[in-house]
């Protein structure tokens, strides 16, 4: 009890952030004092539950000596399975609860303050565990002649901590106290990490009689051997724009929209929510994390955390965050976490993690020094200042890091019922955060996004959502989410001039346009139906890059990203087409969009003549690409808009890099689309994955720019946008309102499907103060972590499993992809042994998510079970731990297999291929049932 209290205070005053402090003090009426007072003593008293006979019984020779002092109890195998139904936890909530009520306080009361007590394990007791215990009062005291000792010693140690914790005299002030859910939260958490870090043996360690230590020493050494990383507090941030944004980003001067949202981030009563809806490139990221500065600086709040849609785009920001540290001032050593399943395979996450690398452990016993044992050398800490703590890491202490980038998952984890939920709310309770793409959610994932907004909001941490721009029932949804208000904001509604800064503080909201893009940054796009063909596709091409140039095509599906390839390349030439889509392993996928990036990007050497990338959503986002035209397939409008943004998007001068004559004037054709039809039909493909509702919605208010009115970007974004979700339809022909009107009818009955499903597991909210957090987490998921599993927790789609591709090599021994990069292709992986680190981790890194085909409800069962011939043994050990529990997709000789009926071949062009049945007697690579 008393190394738990110690390590509790330590965290108090040394590693919990100062914003997250005050939200508890101002709850107590005694302030900093009563706050640092109450989570001691919480840490002091949390197994107060084990001196009962349920707990203590399970020693039998310490359970004896305890009977020889008058604390009979039954034997463990006396007990049988009711000592189940009695935690220590629970247990120890009761005790508490009942000692609480001898003092006067209410029930209510008393359960909100034990909830610590009773949820140190990581699940706060559900509403039907006490009935039992309360009916079997001989799990806490023993009837008999010994039920009033049993009951003298539980209160005896409740006094004495009360008296040597400084509560003894607090009590009847906290009597009154109705405390708030979210302070209930970060008191469990903290007293979860005090009993982890107490229950440390390396850092606690038994000393012998001889040499005896005090336990001011033992605390000392231990604290200073697991070194926690204090909170961030930002130094000295600049007020001036031009002064931040050069000083943190290199930036020679920031943009209009830089530099308002900097003003509005000063001038805001307090931090609170602010949405930045913005075209591409015109530096959100960077307003976003110099937001971050000053609001850390003004809350309090101790580190950041940046939310991605996708693993990749997480791994993007993770290199565009570490610049940015870097430039912070101060000579701190500032830790970092990577958030999402596949961290380790990141470059730059790989060199923090061997920053990190350190051995937790107490002082020296001789007491001399107070240095821990550290495997990092002077000269490796002295060469980077970013590092990757080495205690918080893993999926329930990552997030506990001051700064982490992770996928958008993380995020809406603190809104599924899960255990150990209360440290994920700890870890964001201390932060700024940060939501990139906001627009990119579907309603399932929103239902979970705008419950963990309601929780941030109640914490009152700053949040900075970023998007190109949102629908404003959307923007007003996640208002209302983080400011909990009962009233509509009408003024989030209305159609204010674009680009615009939402700013939610101290429950005021203002929405403020910022200066319009000038006008040698907008770019007028003309927009052209084309017919969904592929010969009418190559046909256009041929024409319109006559003189050279170079052309996207989004295709919304990966067949027909591959089906479009396969022409294009007999009409232009192999070398004139490129192929991009999500169906590559991660090696692979990394190196094709370094490539699209080296060749179109800002600063790319452009292909001579003429060339072709034809693309699935990847090109979406993230990847900062220039086009001189671009055929899209249908898509929603802010979809659209995206990738519209990827045409004209740099200013080209004299030279080789000019623009063709002709495709000096931007064009975007649209394709997947029937026009033949009396009502335009989207295909199939793409209906599938987006939904007809939104797809027709987008076409009625791009209809108009099909005839002599182009599209100007970034002018024409939020009206459009506005217009597609609007509540009411748009214009559209007498002979489109019946298929609209069924397409909206489906459309309804899917996204109340998905708002049902996204209720079963997501927790409550935030309730009135002096609701305890009792069966906060009832019928809840067990643990959440970024596995597939995990994923399918948030978001709602099929099952899809990630394989791990690997190869079958003619004399029967198995090696990685014989291309890979870095000397990783061909590495030899021995079924009969733990494979070497590199390739092992070169198998690790050749992940892919298996395509839609095979997460069919029907054929789940048989996929798993032929992906599961191939399990070596000698992978499943922990030595193994990045090849172990993974699923493996074997292929022949020629890279191809066979899976659930469906002949597969991967190549490094074009990646995953689904074969036309029956097409080659492609082998069924068959494993050795022994290994």
């Amino acid at each position: 009890m008393a190394d738990s209290a110690a390590m509790a205070e330590r965290l108090w005053d040394e590693w919990v952030p100062r914003n997250v402090r005050s939200l508890v003090a101002e709850s107590l009426p005694g302030r900093d004092a009563d706050a640092r007072a109450l989570v001691v003593w919480l840490a002091a008293i949390h197994d107060i539950g084990k001196a009962t006979p349920a707990f203590a019984c399970q020693v039998e020779q310490l359970a004896s000596r305890m009977r020889d002092e008058g604390l009979d109890m039954p034997t463990a195998k006396q007990f049988g399975d009711s000592r189940a139904r009695a935690p220590h936890g629970l247990a120890g909530q009761v005790i508490l609860e009942e000692w609480l009520e001898r003092q006067g306080w209410s029930p209510r009361g008393a359960m909100a303050f034990a909830v610590a007590v009773g949820g140190h394990h990581g699940v706060p007791p559900g509403h039907d565990a006490f009935p039992h215990l309360h009916q079997h009062t001989e799990l806490l005291r023993t009837p008999g002649r010994s039920e009033h000792l049993w009951h003298s010693v539980q209160t005896e140690l409740l006094d004495a901590c009360a008296a040597a914790y400084g509560v003894r005299n607090r009590l009847d002030h906290w009597r009154a106290v109705k405390l708030p859910q979210p302070v209930q939260v970060v008191l469990s958490a903290v007293v979860i990490m005090a009993d982890w870090i107490a229950s440390n043996s390396d850092l606690f360690l038994l000393f012998p009689e001889e040499h005896p230590r005090s336990d001011a020493d033992r605390v000392g050494g231990s604290w200073r051997g697991i070194g926690l990383p204090s909170p961030w507090f930002p130094h000295a941030v600049p007020q001036g724009a031009a002064e931040l944004f050069s000083s943190r980003f290199a930036l020679p001067e920031p943009r209009p929209l830089q530099e308002e949202v900097l003003r509005l981030a000063y001038e805001a009563e307090s931090p609170g929510l602010m949405i930045i809806e913005a075209p591409m490139g015109e530096g959100k990221t960077e307003a976003a994390l110099a937001v971050a500065e000053v609001f850390a600086a003004r809350s309090g709040a101790g580190g950041c955390f940046l939310a991605l849609p996708t693993r990749a785009t997480a791994n993007a920001m993770y290199g565009r965050l570490r610049p940015w540290l870097r430039r912070l001032p101060g000579d701190e050593e500032r830790t970092v976490s990577l958030a999402h399943s596949k961290a380790f395979l990141n470059d730059d996450f790989a060199r923090d993690l061997r920053a990190g690398a350190r051995t937790i452990a107490a002082v020296d016993l001789d007491g001399a020094s107070a240095s821990v044992r550290s495997e990092r050398s002077d000269q490796r800490a002295a060469a980077s200042e970013l590092v990757a703590h080495q205690w918080l890491r893993g999926r329930k202490k990552g997030m506990l890091a001051p700064f982490v980038v992770g996928t958008i998952d993380q995020l809406l984890f603190a809104g599924l019922k899960s255990r150990h939920l209360a440290l994920r709310h700890l870890a964001l309770a201390g932060k700024v955060v940060v939501i990139d793409e906001v627009h990119a959610y579907d309603a399932y994932m929103n239902e979970y996004l705008e419950r963990v907004l309601s929780w941030l909001g109640a914490y009152r941490v700053p949040v900075v959502m970023l998007s190109a721009t949102l629908p404003a029932d959307r923007r007003k949804a996640l208002e209302l989410a983080y400011s909990g208000a009962d009233k509509d904001q009408s003024e989030l509604a209305e159609e204010i001039p674009y680009p615009l800064i939402s700013v939610v503080s101290a429950g005021t909201v203002t929405v403020t346009s910022s200066p319009a893009a000038a006008a040698d940054r907008q770019t007028t796009i003309w927009v052209e139906s084309l017919e969904d063909s592929v010969e009418a596709l190559a046909d256009r091409l041929e024409t319109e890059l006559a003189e050279g140039g170079c052309a996207l095509v989004v295709r919304n599906t990966v067949d027909r990203v591959l089906r479009a390839a396969q022409v294009l390349r007999e009409r232009f030439g192999s070398d004139a087409v490129t192929v991009a889509h999500s169906r590559y392993v991660d090696l692979d996928r990394a190196r094709k969009d370094d490539d699209l990036v080296a060749r179109f990007g800002p600063s790319g050497y452009r292909p001579a003549g003429r060339h072709i990338v034809v693309a699935s959503q990847v090109a979406e986002q993230s990847l900062d690409i220039d086009f001189d035209v671009l055929v899209t397939d249908l898509a929603p409008v802010d979809l659209v808009l995206q990738r519209m943004g990827r045409l004209h998007r740099h200013r080209r001068g004299d030279g080789q890099s000019q623009r063709p004559v002709r495709l000096r004037v931007a064009r975007c054709l649209i394709t997947g689309v029937d026009w033949s039809a009396d009502t335009p039909t989207p295909v199939d493909g793409s209906a599938a994955v987006y939904g007809s509702h939104v797809l027709m919605r987008s076409l009625a208010v791009l209809i108009p720019h099909l005839a002599d009115a182009p599209v100007i970007l970034p002018d024409h974004i939020s009206p459009l946008v506005q217009s597609a979700y609007a509540p009411n339809t748009p214009p559209v022909p007498e002979g489109w309102i019946e298929a609209m009107d069924t397409a909206l009818a489906t459309h309804q009955d899917t996204l109340a499907g998905q708002r049902r499903r996204a209720q079963t597991f997501r927790i409550d909210e935030v309730r009135k103060p002096g609701r305890s957090l009792v069966g906060w987490i009832d019928a809840g998921v067990g643990d959440a972590d970024d596995s597939r599993s995990g994923r399918a927790q948030v978001r709602d789609a099929e099952e899809s499993f990630e394989v791990l591709v690997v190869q079958r090599r003619r004399d029967g021994t198995y090696a990685t992809l014989p291309w890979l990069e870095g000397g990783l292709g061909g590495l030899e992986l021995p079924t009969e042994a733990v494979p070497p680190p590199r390739a092992a981790w070169a198998a690790a890194a050749s992940a892919l998510r298996l395509p839609h085909h095979f997460c069919r409800p029907w054929l789940i069962d048989q996929v798993i079970d032929e992906l599961e011939r191939f399990c070596p043994a000698a992978w499943q050990v922990k030595e193994s731990h990045t090849l172990a529990g993974e699923l493996f997709l074997v292929l022949d000789e020629d890279c191809q297999t066979r899976l659930a009926g469906f002949d597969l071949r991967y190549t490094q062009t074009d990646g995953l291929e689904i074969l036309p049945a029956e097409t080659k007697d492609v082998r069924l690579v068959k494993s050795d049932a022994g290994i």
